[in-house]
C-alpha cells in the first residue's frame, strides 16, 4: 500500500496484518475516489471517519488539504495511523482519535468539507453514521462512502443527496453533495 500522488507520492504505508476487520482501499478504488473530488481537496479539512491504516486521509494530505481528522475505535488501527502519519510528514496537519465513531460525531464540535467513510462491510455503519455526520459537514461539504454493491445507501441525508455512484467490481463509491452546492 503507497500514496499515490502528492506530496508523499510513492510513500509505503502499513497496515494491520492477519485481520479480517480491516481491508486496504485497492489503488483503483482509491483513485477513482481522489479522481471524482480532485478539485476540491487544496486546504480543505478532512474527516477519515473510519481510518483503518489512515491511507485515505494521507492522500487528501498528499494532493494538499490543509488538515485531517483520523478516527478510528481500535486502538491497533489508531497506532498504525500515528505510524504513517510521521512517516509521510504530516504530523502537524493529522489529529488522531481513538473513539468510535458515533460518539466522535457527538461531541465533536469541528465542521468538515471532505468525510470519507469506508468502514468495515457488512456492518451498517455508514448508514448509522450519516445523519450525525451531515450536521458536522460544511455548507459545501462532500461526504465520500466506499461499501460493498450490496450496501443500499440512502438517497438523501439531511441536506446531502447522491450525487454520484462509482462502480469498482464489487467495490462502490457512492458521493453525497449538499444540493445547493451543485447549483
Amino acid at each position: 500500500m503507497r500514496v499515490i500522488t502528492g506530496t508523499a507520492r510513492g510513500k509505503k504505508l502499513k497496515t494491520l496484518e492477519g485481520t479480517e476487520i480491516i481491508r486496504p482501499t485497492t489503488d483503483g478504488v482509491k483513485e477513482a475516489i481522489f479522481s471524482a473530488i480532485q478539485f476540491e481537496i487544496e486546504g480543505r479539512t478532512v474527516l477519515d471517519l473510519f481510518a483503518g491504516s489512515g491511507q485515505l486521509g494521507i492522500e487528501a494530505l498528499s494532493r494538499g488539504a490543509k488538515e485531517c481528522t483520523f478516527v478510528d475505535s481500535n486502538i491497533q488501527s489508531i497506532n498504525i495511523v500515528k505510524e504513517n502519519v510521521k512517516n509521510t510528514g504530516f504530523e502537524s496537519n493529522s489529529k488522531i482519535v481513538n473513539m468510535p465513531n458515533t460518539a466522535f460525531l457527538r461531541t465533536t464540535l469541528d465542521t468538515y468539507d471532505i468525510a470519507i467513510l469506508d468502514p468495515p462491510y457488512d456492518r451498517k455503519l455508514i448508514q448509522k453514521s450519516l445523519p450525525a455526520l451531515a450536521e458536522k459537514m460544511s455548507d459545501y461539504g462532500i461526504i465520500v462512502c466506499e461499501h460493498e454493491s450490496t450496501t443500499k445507501l440512502p438517497e438523501e441525508v439531511g441536506e446531502f443527496k447522491v450525487a454520484k455512484i462509482y462502480k469498482h467490481g464489487r467495490t462502490y463509491v457512492t458521493i453525497y453533495r449538499k444540493e445547493q452546492a451543485e447549483e
